[in-house]
């Protein structure tokens, strides 16, 4: 990691472009740049944010674990 040309420096943001192009980009022709913006910050809270697990939040995905930390007995430690 870390080196010119290592495999898996990229890999988790061609991971999210892939499909951000898949999902958003490739399914229309966006008349101005603030459809696109708004059509890509949909996706990304609506989608993907509800779907992607990460390893550092417990296998949770972001939403979750912000739930999971927003409730009452979390409030009151």
């Amino acid at each position: 990691m870390g080196r010119v040309g290592a495999a898996g420096d990229n890999a988790a943001m061609e991971s999210f472009f892939a499909l951000l192009q898949n999902n958003v980009l490739d399914r229309q022709r966006w008349a101005t740049r603030d459809q696109l913006r708004g059509a890509i910050m949909a996706w990304i809270e609506g989608t993907y944010h509800r779907r992607r697990r990460q390893a550092g939040l417990g296998r949770l995905t972001p939403i979750e674990f912000e739930t999971m930390m927003n409730t009452p007995a979390a409030t009151a430690a």
